[in-house]
């Protein structure tokens, strides 16, 4: 979404947060439906084809498209999910793993893409679901192996003195029951709402020096943009290491919450 500029008095008005919070579109029983959830709707839609004809005819030789689908289930298999919760726990959790990075990532996605230019990932709902996911997930994990020890020595950690308890426990209850929620939330809106505000800022000065400014401002405008081209390929690594980074604490969380101790 462009920022706007004021037609009588070529005033330049930046990107603001109201840009994430579209106006409503149409309603779907009773539920109203923006810009947003309509991009949400894209990217889940193009997640659900690429897989589904990515996997429907596998071949022992793949092709192109076989194999780059395969790369990617790969790498969520083998660089986070096995490598951390080694073959057994890994393969149990697969699924999340791999449906929490891909959500994620073309989430993000949509906000470099033309014409969609906001990450569906940027209004709190989709960070706060994903990250109540991970944490149901990990406090499941860690009853599931331990049902009597899991609180207990998440809680009370072997090795302190029982008198330290006291200063302990609540750090640890705020630590793993409270931080890890928030900051997952917090980490992936924040990311995704700066990256969007930083595109729409570049590229609306554009606009601003070439078509309402003009004359020697035309140079400031291809500066501006050049930022703009430079940020854009920044925000697709951002995209991925968001995605990464989500999902690997994730899986970082279920392995401490499977460990021997508990």
């Amino acid at each position: 979404m462009i920022a706007k500029t004021a037609e009588d008095g070529g005033e330049f008005h930046g990107p603001s947060i109201s840009e994430f919070f579209p106006d409503v579109l149409f309603t779907i029983a009773g539920i109203p439906v923006t810009r947003i959830h309509l991009i949400q709707f894209l990217a889940t839609a193009a997640i659900v084809l690429i897989f589904t004809l990515g996997t429907r005819r596998m071949q022992i030789i793949p092709g192109r498209f076989q194999s780059l689908v395969e790369m990617g289930l790969d790498f969520v298999r083998v660089n986070i999910a096995e490598d951390l919760l080694g073959k057994k726990d890994g393969q149990r959790f697969l699924p999340i793993l791999t449906t929490m990075f891909f959500m994620i990532l073309f989430f993000n996605l949509t906000g470099i893409i033309p014409f969609l230019n906001i990450a569906g990932s940027s209004i709190v709902a989709v960070p706060l679901l994903l990250a109540l996911i991970s944490y149901v997930t990990f406090i499941y994990a860690g009853i599931k192996k331990s049902p009597k020890n899991f609180f207990k020595n998440s809680l009370f950690p072997s090795g302190v003195p029982p008198f330290l308890y006291i200063i302990v426990t609540p750090l640890e209850f705020i630590s793993t029951f409270i931080i890890r929620p928030v900051t997952l939330t917090l980490r992936l809106l924040m990311n995704m709402i700066v990256g969007h505000l930083m595109l729409v800022l570049f590229f609306s000065a554009t606009q601003f020096f070439l078509f309402t400014l003009g004359g020697w401002w035309s140079a400031l405008a291809a500066g501006s943009f050049a930022f703009g081209l430079a940020f854009t390929l920044f925000e697709i690594l951002v995209a991925v290491l968001q995605a990464y980074v989500f999902t690997i604490l994730t899986a970082v969380y279920i392995q401490l919450a499977v460990a021997e101790e508990h």
